[in-house]
């Protein structure tokens, strides 16, 4: 009795373990009882066992919070009510009844539930995850459909099919996203339903069809030169296969710039269900694609046939702990956050002036200014200064010579290096050229990132790049040098706060990631002498 195992180590970004009484957890559920049985007849040490949640429910993952809730309840018999921080979701107009962080946590709560074999738990889950499914957006539906399979949960998955049956989801989605047994279901109880009703069933064009399911499965593929052909041999467009739509949804973001390239897509198209591609990308939360839509045309401004724009769609899908997580010093912020506030910033420039010139007389300056800029953008804001640099359309290789490249994190979703081989070296085209680049990318900075901009040029006309070698230099030197480099870390924070600040409408001509060429003379002058 009172043996303390240390044991559910989740699938979170720090890896959190928490500590659990292994007899009261066999007592509540056969599950822990036999889990335990078996690691005792197992043990060949005396070490306390550990278990990856990802290993004891492998059909979704369940957070901390969640996890936490649950412990509370094997310990008490009581059910704590939702921590807000992760059932809520930003938009402030949500009354966060079945939004999506809502249903996510829901879903936690009940794939943990159904493994554990708590049948009073999965009883509750499910009447919680049923009142959430005829308030609930469409697209939002399609979790609670996979944990209800995943569980076997009989009243909940008629419940979810019947309400994809009666929406506008295509069979495009359906395919992708549901098993081919629940798809299958769902076609056929919508084609059942027109037929009662006396209503034909649509007709489909084969070769339409056809032709689509081609271009759909070159960009499952990424072969867009196969895009390219299939276009070619006929008078079928990308507009006419939503091609743009279904590269956004469910291809690499390498894919997408790779569609785009190909320069005959409508950006602000809508589909059968009235979204643009940036309502598509907002939905799918990747940086890289937003910034992509943005520098080439698509308006941040139209919204869906319900009124959401993609704003409203980011802050609906975005918890109130990744939004307001604090962030360390030259490390990345929660990308959901930098670009809820990039879109923000969009929507008040292009409704302050659509006119409005990002050129300044600021930005002549000789290009070894220029990369010191985005160089040190990068390495005091690697987030901002990698939307910024997507904004310019500049090639990567250009921003990041010199320096050290971060681990990547693949097309997961969060903001991540490009890779370096995808394009040609700027540095291997002309200087002028290259010199064009980095100024757009200090011009983005300036629009989209003001108080970081600031920063920038703080550090740059104090001599901080000589200061960040703190061991060089008479040692009074160098107190005074880490004594300045301490004070300017302190601005760094107070910067990050200030770019994110909510409906921030004021587009400061002074604040730039340049300075005038005086100011860059003269720091050059200082660090020769």
């Amino acid at each position: 009795m009172g043996n303390i195992i240390t044991a559910m180590q989740k699938l979170l970004s720090r890896g959190i373990s928490v500590g659990v009484h292994r007899c009261i957890l066999a007592a509540r559920s056969q599950f822990f009882r036999d889990l335990f049985k078996k690691v005792d007849g197992d043990s060949t040490s005396g070490g306390k066992p550990r278990y990856l949640m990802s290993d004891l429910v492998p059909y979704g993952g369940v957070g901390y919070e969640a996890f936490s809730v649950l412990l509370h309840y094997f310990y008490t018999g009581k059910l704590k009510p939702s921590p807000p921080e992760v059932s809520q979701c930003v938009d402030d107009a949500c009354p966060h009844d079945a939004c999506r962080p809502a249903i996510n946590y829901a879903v936690e709560l009940m794939h943990a539930s159904a493994t554990f074999q708590m049948k009073e738990l999965v009883l509750l889950f499910q009447r919680r995850l049923l009142s959430f499914i005829d308030k609930a957006l469409v697209e939002d539906v399609i979790p609670v459909v996979m944990a209800a399979s995943h569980c076997q949960l009989g009243q909940l998955l008629p419940h979810c099919i019947e309400k994809l049956a009666r929406s506008d989801l295509d069979s495009v989605c359906l395919d992708k996203e549901l098993p081919h047994e629940i798809s299958s279901k769902i076609k056929l109880l919508r084609k059942k339903s027109l037929e009662e009703a006396g209503k034909s069933v649509e007709e489909v064009d084969p070769e339409r069809e056809n032709r689509m399911k081609k271009i759909h499965m070159a960009l499952d593929s990424d072969d867009v030169e196969l895009v390219r052909l299939h276009l070619s041999e006929s008078n079928f467009t990308l507009d006419d296969a939503y091609a743009l739509h279904y590269a956004v949804s469910y291809c690499d973001p390498k894919v997408v710039r790779e569609v785009l390239a190909l320069g005959s897509a409508d950006l602000n198209l809508r589909n059968s269900r009235g979204y643009t591609v940036l309502h598509v990308a907002a939905r799918r939360r990747e940086s890289s694609i937003l910034t992509e839509l943005l520098a080439r045309g698509a308006r941040a401004s139209e919204t869906t046939m319900d009124g959401r724009n993609a704003v409203s769609i980011w802050r609906s899908l975005t918890r109130p702990k990744d939004y307001n997580a604090n962030t360390e010093q030259g490390k990345e912020r929660n990308k959901d956050r930098i670009c809820i506030d990039f879109l923000e910033r969009e929507m008040s420039r292009t409704s302050m002036s659509a006119n409005m010139s990002l050129t300044s007389p600021d930005l002549n300056m000789n290009p070894d200014d220029l990369e010191d800029r985005v160089n040190f953008a990068r390495l005091l804001f690697p987030a901002e200064a990698r939307l910024a640099k997507d904004m310019a359309n500049a090639d990567s290789t250009s921003m990041y010579a010199g320096l050290p490249a971060s681990k990547s994190k693949g097309s997961s979703g969060d903001l991540r290096e490009d890779d370096l081989n995808e394009t040609l070296s700027v540095q291997a085209e002309s200087p002028q050229l290259r010199q064009q680049e980095l100024r757009k990318i200090v011009e983005m900075g300036r629009l989209y990132f003001p108080h970081c901009a600031e920063v920038i040029d703080k550090f740059l006309d104090d001599d901080v790049p000589d200061a960040l070698f703190l061991d060089k230099g008479t040692p009074e030197e160098q107190k005074i040098k880490k004594m300045r480099f301490l004070e300017l870390k302190e601005d760094v924070q107070m910067a990050f706060n200030k770019d994110i600040q909510k409906n921030s409408s004021v587009l400061s001509s002074s604040s730039s990631f340049s300075s005038s060429p005086k100011r860059g003379a003269a720091r050059r002058a200082r660090r020769k002498r």
